[in-house]
C-alpha cells in the first residue's frame, strides 16, 4: 500500500488552482466530490510563486490550497516544483541554463530547462525541497512526495564537460583506461589530457539523431547524463527524507523514454509512477508492455499511474478524442497490470499557453454536464466499490523479457548494419506474441533474479554486460529456457566487439557461431523453413530486417533459410545445456512464427493462459495472498463473447456472479474475483 491513510485505488490528478481566480476552486472542490476525486497533485510548476526572489519564500498561497483540499476530503500528492527554474535565477545565475545539442546557450523559457550539473540549480532545488518538507512534514493531507516532473533532456555546457571528466575518472581511473575502453587509436582520437575530452554533440562526435563517430564516447555520455539527472533527484529525495522519512517519494517516469536508465533510477524511488500517453493508434500490446516495464522496475511492485488524459492530448500531430468508454478501459488496463492509482493530467484545463487544449476532468465550460466528466465520475464511483481488494496485488508470471536501456542506446548508436533496427520494436514483437496468447510476462533488467522464471527472452542483446553470460549459463544449466536473437552478443559494455565470432560470450550456451550479418532493404525478405513440424509450427514463414549467417556447433537446427546465397543455413537453433535449453532466432520473423515458437516453449514448461485468446480481448491476472483477480478487457468496438471454462466468481465492478461464459460490451471490463 502506497500510504495507508487512503486504503483504496487513488483517483485524481494534477491540479493547478494557482493559475486561476480563487473563486473557481470552490466549484472545483464541489465537482471533485461528484467525480470521486480523492487525490490532487499540486505545486508541480510553482517554483516562481514559492520563491519570487533569491531570499524570499512565500508558502501562504500553498498553505491555503492544501487546507482547502484537505477540508473537502481531497488528499495531496505534493510536488517540489523544481521542473522549471524561476526567471530571476536564469537572469542572475546563467549557469542554470542549458547548452543544447548544437552548442547554443539557451535563454530563459520552456521547462525542464536547467543544467543538471549547475551548482546554482542543485543548491536551490535542494533548498526548496527541504523547505517544503520542513513546512508540511506533519500535515495530514500529504500522502506522497512528487519530485520535479518528467526528468529528461541532455545538456552540453562547460559544467557538464567538467562533470563528464570527473565521472570518467571515477569509472576508469586513468586516461589510459579511457583510451583503451573507447578504442581511441581509431581515427587518431588518442586523448593526452582530461581537458581534451568534450561532450559528444554536433560540435564534436555526433550529428542528427543517433549518429556518432565514437559509440563508446556517446554511450558513456548518455550514462553520465542519466546519472547527473539522477543526482539532482537524489538531492531532493534526501532533503525530503530528512524531515518525512515515513512518507513515500516518487517522480513521474515516462515509460519507454529513451534518455534515462530507469532500472538504475528505480533503486531510488519508493514507488514507481509514470505518465501514460498512447496515441489513438498505439498497439494495445505496446501500452500493456510499457505498464509491465514500469511494474518490472521494482521487480513486480505495484506502481502509480500518475498521468493520463481524460480525453485528448495536445502535443501529438493528431490529437483524437478518446472515444466513449476508452478512458475507463485504458484506466483499467493500467490497474490490470499493476497500478494502484488512476490519475489524470489534468483536473481542470488551463486557460492559456501550450496545454490549454490538453484534456481535463473539468473542461473549459466549467461544469459537470459534459461527456468527459460523466465518464470520470462513473469510473470514480466504480473505483470506490473496488475498495482495497486489489491493493498490493501482484502480477505473477514465469516468463521474463530482458529490457536494457544501455543496450538500447548501444544498438541505436551503432553505425550499421541497418537504420531500420529499433530495439523497442524487436522487444515488442516478442512481448506481443505472448500477449496475443494471454500469456503474461515481466519486463526485467539484466541483473534480475532469473531463478524466478522458467523462460528468459532477450531480443537483440547486442551488448553483453560483465557477468551476464555466466548468469545465463547458470540459468539454463539449472533447467531454464533462454531465447535470444540476431545481433546479440556482439559487444561489451564499452561497445567493443568481442572477438572470436558472434555471439561472443553467449556462444557457449547457444552452441552456434555467426560469421556475417546480412541487412536487406525493407521490401525484401527471406523465409524460415522448418526442418520438421513442431507443435504449432509447420511449413515456412517470412523473416526480414537482419539475417545472421550462423553455423551450429552443438546446437540442433530447427529451421533454415529458404533463399539467398545462404539458403539452407540455420535460422532457428536450440542447444541443450545442462538441464535446460538455449534458443537462437537468427532473423526477425513474422508474428505467426513467434506466436507458434513462444507458444511451444510455454507449453513445454506448463505455462498456460487463464482463458483461451479472443481477438481484441486483453487478459491478465493480479494475485494477493488470499485472492486471485482475472481482468478481461474488451478493446473491440462490438460486443464480444468470452469463454471462461471452469472459472467462476464475482464481478468486482457490478457485484454479479459470473460463470462459464459472458458477453462483454464494446470497451467493457470484467474484474473476476475467482471462487
Amino acid at each position: 500500500m502506497i500510504n495507508d491513510k487512503l486504503p483504496k485505488i487513488w483517483y485524481g490528478g494534477d491540479y493547478n488552482p494557482e493559475q486561476w481566480d480563487k473563486e473557481i476552486m470552490n466549484e472545483d472542490l464541489r465537482m471533485f466530490k461528484l467525480a470521486g476525486i480523492d487525490v490532487a497533485t499540486i505545486n508541480v510548476f510553482s517554483w516562481a510563486l514559492l520563491q519570487p526572489s533569491e531570499d524570499i519564500y512565500d508558502f501562504t498561497w500553498l498553505d491555503d490550497i492544501i487546507e482547502r483540499l484537505y477540508a473537502s476530503g481531497t488528499y495531496v500528492c505534493l510536488a517540489t516544483s523544481t521542473g522549471a527554474h524561476p526567471a530571476w535565477m536564469a537572469r542572475k545565475y546563467p549557469d542554470v541554463l542549458r547548452v543544447d545539442f548544437e552548442g547554443r546557450k539557451r535563454k530563459f523559457g520552456a521547462r525542464h530547462n536547467s543544467c543538471p550539473n549547475s551548482p546554482t540549480y542543485r543548491k536551490y532545488s535542494e533548498r526548496i525541497a527541504e523547505k517544503l518538507a520542513e513546512r508540511y512534514k506533519d500535515h495530514p493531507a500529504i500522502l506522497i512526495w512528487h519530485i520535479s516532473n518528467e526528468y529528461g533532456g541532455y545538456c552540453y555546457c562547460d559544467q557538464c564537460a567538467d562533470g563528464f571528466r570527473t565521472w570518467l575518472q571515477a569509472r576508469y581511473a586513468t586516461l589510459g583506461q579511457v583510451n583503451k575502453a573507447w578504442n581511441t587509436n581509431f581515427w587518431g582520437h588518442t586523448f593526452y589530457d582530461w581537458e581534451d575530452i568534450v561532450p559528444p554533440n554536433a560540435l564534436s562526435e555526433e550529428w542528427a539523431g543517433d549518429n556518432t563517430c565514437f559509440q563508446g564516447i556517446s554511450l558513456d555520455y548518455r550514462r553520465f547524463m542519466s546519472d547527473s539527472l539522477l543526482e539532482c533527484y537524489k538531492l531532493e529525495y534526501d532533503a525530503i527524507k530528512k524531515h518525512t522519512p515515513e512518507l513515500p517519494v516518487t517522480t513521474n517516469l515516462m515509460g519507454l523514454y529513451k534518455e534515462l536508465d530507469y532500472f538504475k533510477w528505480a533503486k531510488h524511488l519508493d514507488v514507481i509512477s509514470w505518465d501514460n500517453y498512447p496515441s489513438f493508434n498505439t498497439p494495445i500490446s505496446l501500452t500493456a508492455m510499457t505498464h509491465d516495464l514500469m511494474r518490472g522496475l521494482k521487480e513486480g511492485q505495484p506502481f502509480m499511474l500518475m498521468e493520463q488524459t481524460p480525453s485528448q492530448q495536445n502535443w501529438q500531430p493528431y490529437n483524437s478524442l478518446k472515444r466513449p468508454g476508452m478512458m475507463k478501459l485504458w484506466s483499467y488496463q493500467a490497474v490490470a497490470r499493476g497500478a494502484d492509482t488512476v490519475m489524470f493530467f489534468q483536473l481542470r484545463r488551463s486557460v492559456g499557453a501550450c496545454e490549454k487544449y490538453h484534456g481535463a476532468v473539468i473542461e473549459h465550460v466549467g461544469h459537470e454536464h459534459t461527456r468527459v466528466f460523466r465518464e470520470c465520475a462513473e469510473l470514480g464511483a466504480e473505483l470506490q466499490t473496488l475498495s482495497d481488494k486489489l491493493l498490493d496485488a501482484r502480477v505473477n508470471t514465469r516468463v521474463g523479457i530482458v529490457y536494457d536501456w544501455e543496450n538500447r542506446w548501444a544498438v541505436e548508436l551503432s553505425s550499421g548494419p541497418t537504420v531500420a533496427l529499433q530495439y523497442v520494436d524487436e522487444v515488442h514483437k516478442y512481448y506481443d506474441a505472448l500477449f496475443q496468447q494471454n500469456i503474461q510476462a515481466n519486463l526485467i533488467s539484466t541483473d534480475a533474479d532469473f531463478s524466478n522464471y522458467d523462460i528468459i527472452i532477450a531480443p537483440v542483446l547486442y551488448m553483453v554486460k560483465k557477468g551476464f553470460a555466466k548468469q545465463i549459463e547458470h540459468f539454463v544449466h539449472e533447467g531454464g529456457t533462454f531465447l535470444t536473437t540476431f545481433f546479440s552478443g556482439i559487444v561489451n559494455e564499452n561497445d567493443i566487439v568481442t572477438l572470436g565470432g558472434y555471439p561472443g560470450e553467449l556462444r557457449k550456451v547457444l552452441g552456434i557461431w555467426a560469421e556475417e550479418i546480412d541487412a536487406l532493404f525493407p521490401d525484401q525478405s527471406n523465409q524460415i523453413v522448418l526442418t520438421e513440424s513442431w507443435g504449432a509450427l509447420h511449413g515456412q514463414y517470412q523473416c526480414g530486417l537482419l539475417f545472421d549467417l550462423i553455423h551450429a556447433e552443438g546446437a540442433e537446427v530447427k529451421a533454415v533459410y529458404g533463399s539467398e546465397f545462404y539458403q539452407g543455413m540455420p535460422v532457428l537453433t536450440v542447444n541443450k545445456f545442462g538441464a535446460g535449453q538455449a534458443w537462437y532466432v537468427a532473423s526477425s520473423p513474422e508474428p505467426a512464427f513467434l506466436q507458434g515458437l513462444l507458444g511451444n516453449l510455454c507449453k513445454e514448461k506448463g505455462i498456460t493462459a487463464p482463458i483461451p485468446p479472443v481477438a481484441g480481448i486483453e487478459v491478465t491476472t493480479r494475485t494477493t495472498a488470499n485472492n486471485s483477480f482475472l481482468f478481461v478487457l474488451n478493446h473491440n468496438d462490438q460486443p464480444t463473447s468470452i469463454e471462461l471454462g471452469d472459472l467462476t466468481g464475482t464481478d468486482l465492478i457490478t457485484g454479479e456472479p459470473i460463470k462459464n461464459k459472458l458477453t462483454l460490451p464494446p470497451k467493457g471490463v470484467l474484474i473476476l474475483e475467482k471462487n
